[in-house]
């Protein structure tokens, strides 16, 4: 399903640049960098003209995610309205790479499909897809984009609403998405006695707390901000935690294996954090996590 571009500028991007909300903190860790290699070649502007770059459909930049498109990272589960942190570094990102934003087009890509081997059908998909070096075989990332703690949410009636520490969810019943950091960090960080229940999707986990069939679950900290906000309000975020073993959730922008595009992304990526508006967007649209309590 292709989801129709805007054909207009993305008023998004410009709020996000007059925005002043504190921004999401999140754990940097040196074991995230993927092995791959192919994006670390040195580029010029002139190299990454539009008219030079490798693109599915000559003169169009053709953007993956999932379906549906959650916030913080997508508002209103459209994609092409450049609201929420992810579509608004993706219109940054094409804008810096010299597309207008009618020149962009969206596809959806179920997000456990995305890093599978083979010829994809978009030129770069963002939808949280952590850089891990497993991922890193079949596909090429770019560099990272965001870094986000795990969190634990659970219902605030729950004898675990009160927990202190990683320890006191030994016995719990813990539940994620398939396929994802979040359920790694379950196994690596929490290590809980019965093996977690894993899920299709997040909707599947959150309402698998809400029947009661899980004690709580685990997801990168500005979802479990919006989940307990808006979707689940009984529910509570009970802390974060960072993951000290394996690799962290630090976001990249995911490609096909080997992509000529992928040193251009870099590029523009680079220039966004160097003249600041990439943190000008995280502090638009990631949640706050100074008061959210540490768990170890």
């Amino acid at each position: 399903m292709k989801l129709t571009s805007p054909r207009r500028r993305v008023g998004g991007i410009a709020v996000v640049l007059l925005a002043t909300a504190v921004a999401a903190c999140a754990p940097t860790d040196e074991s995230t960098e993927s092995d791959d290699t192919e994006s670390d070649e040195a580029v010029s502007a002139e190299d990454c003209a539009v008219d030079q770059l490798p693109l599915q459909t000559e003169g169009q930049l053709t953007i993956g995610t999932d379906s549906p498109a959650f916030p913080p990272y997508f508002v209103d589960d459209d994609p092409t309205n450049g609201e929420g942190f992810e579509s608004a570094v993706a219109y940054a990102v094409a804008d810096e790479m010299g597309f207008t934003p009618d020149q962009v087009e969206w596809v959806e890509v179920p997000f456990n499909s995305s890093y599978k081997p083979g010829a994809k059908d978009f030129d770069f998909d963002i939808n949280q897809i952590s850089i891990t070096a497993k991922r890193a075989q079949a596909v090429t990332f770019s560099e990272g984009y965001y870094t986000a703690s795990q969190a634990i949410i659970t219902l605030k009636d729950s004898d675990y609403a009160d927990a202190t520490s990683l320890d006191e969810f030994a016995d719990a019943r813990l539940g994620a998405q398939v396929a994802t950091t979040s359920l790694e960090a379950i196994e690596n960080e929490i290590q809980p006695s019965q093996q977690p229940q894993i899920f299709d999707s997040t909707n599947d986990a959150k309402q698998a707390l809400l029947n009661e069939q899980v004690d709580a679950i685990v997801a990168d900290l500005p979802t479990a901000f919006y989940i307990t906000a808006v979707e689940i309000p009984q529910g509570t975020v009970v802390g974060q935690f960072e993951v000290t073993s394996g690799e962290t959730e630090e976001f990249g922008l995911l490609m096909e294996k080997g992509s000529d595009l992928a040193p251009c992304v870099d590029l523009a990526l680079t220039t966004l954090k160097e003249n600041g508006t990439l943190d000008q967007i995280e502090q638009r649209w990631m949640s706050d996590v100074v008061d959210v309590p540490a768990l170890s």
